[in-house]
C-alpha cells in the first residue's frame, strides 16, 4: 500500500534563500517591498526597475511576491509578541468575477492589524472561524471587542463561551472600517481581484507589511520621524535577509543592466 508522505513542517523562523536566482537578494526584496508597500502594478513595479537599468518582466515580479513575500509576512508574524487588548473587528464585501466575498479585517487600537479572513458567508459561522483564527494565533482574548451592529459577532462569542466586554457601535468601529482602505486602492489599481485564494494571500502580505512600516504620523517631530522609518528599513532588512535599502545602484546592480530573464 502506497504511504502518503507527511507534511513538512514549515520554520517560520528559517531565515530566506535565494539560491538558485540570478538576481540579488537585495533587488529582488526591494521589488517585493515596491509592490506590498504602495499601491503599484506588477507593471508599474516593472517600470521602477527598468528605471534603474533592471530589465525584469513583470511575470518575474510576480512570482517573487507570491514566495518571498509570503516567506517575509510569516517572520515579520512571528517577530510580534504582543497585541493590544482591544480588538475592532469589521467585514466589507469583495465582489470577485461577479460574486461576493467577504473580507474580514481585525486590528487593534493601535490599528495593527491582527489577521484577515477571506469568506464566502457573513453570519455566526464565519464570525466564529474569525474568532477562533485570532485566539488561535494572538494566544489571549481581548479586554474588549469592538464590531458595528452586525448580530453574527455578539451570536458567535455566545456560542464559543467567550467572556469580555463587547461593545457594538458603528461610530466606535472607525478604526477598523478605516483599514479596509487600502485594499480598496489596491483593488482598483490592480484592477480587481481574480480569486479568494488571491485575495487572501495578497491581503495576508499586505497587511504584515503595513505593521511593520506603520507609525504614528501626528504629534512626532521630523527627527522621531526619520528614526522610525529607518528603524523599519531595518526590520524589513533583516526579515527578507538581505540589504535592501543599503545598496547602490551603480555598484552591484550596474552589472545587470543588460538581464533580463522572467522567473
Amino acid at each position: 500500500m502506497k504511504q502518503t508522505p507527511k507534511a513538512q513542517h514549515i520554520n517560520k523562523n528559517t531565515a530566506i534563500s535565494y539560491a538558485g536566482y540570478r538576481f540579488p537578494p537585495e533587488l529582488i526584496s526591494y521589488a517585493v517591498w515596491l509592490y506590498f508597500r504602495f499601491p503599484l502594478s506588477l507593471r508599474m513595479v516593472e517600470e521602477m526597475l527598468a528605471a534603474r537599468g533592471i530589465e525584469v518582466t513583470y511575470e518575474t515580479v510576480r512570482r517573487w511576491a507570491v514566495k518571498f513575500g509570503q516567506q517575509a509576512a510569516r517572520r515579520i508574524r512571528t517577530r510580534r509578541s504582543t497585541f493590544g487588548d482591544k480588538w475592532h473587528l469589521d467585514e466589507v464585501v469583495i465582489t470577485i468575477n461577479g460574486k461576493k466575498h467577504w473580507l474580514w479585517r481585525a486590528v487593534d487600537q493601535f490599528a495593527i492589524v491582527l489577521d484577515v479572513l477571506v469568506q464566502s458567508r457573513r453570519d455566526r459561522y464565519a464570525a466564529q472561524r474569525l474568532m477562533r483564527k485570532l485566539l488561535r494565533k494572538c494566544g489571549v482574548t481581548p479586554r474588549v471587542l469592538v464590531t458595528d451592529q452586525l448580530k453574527s459577532y455578539a451570536a458567535a462569542n455566545k456560542d464559543m463561551g467567550l467572556r469580555f466586554e463587547h461593545r457594538q457601535h458603528k461610530g466606535l468601529n472607525n478604526r477598523a472600517e478605516n483599514s479596509h482602505q487600502p485594499t480598496r486602492v489596491r483593488e482598483k489599481v490592480m484592477p480587481g481581484f481574480k480569486s479568494a485564494r488571491q485575495l487572501q494571500r495578497f491581503v495576508s502580505v499586505h497587511d504584515q507589511v503595513a505593521n511593520l512600516f506603520h507609525r504614528c504620523r501626528y504629534n512626532v517631530s521630523a527627527t522621531e520621524k526619520r528614526t522610525n522609518r529607518n528603524q523599519a528599513f531595518a526590520a524589513w532588512g533583516r526579515v527578507t535577509c538581505a540589504n535592501t535599502f543599503g545598496f547602490r545602484p551603480n555598484d552591484r546592480w550596474g552589472k545587470l543592466k543588460s538581464t533580463s530573464i522572467s522567473v
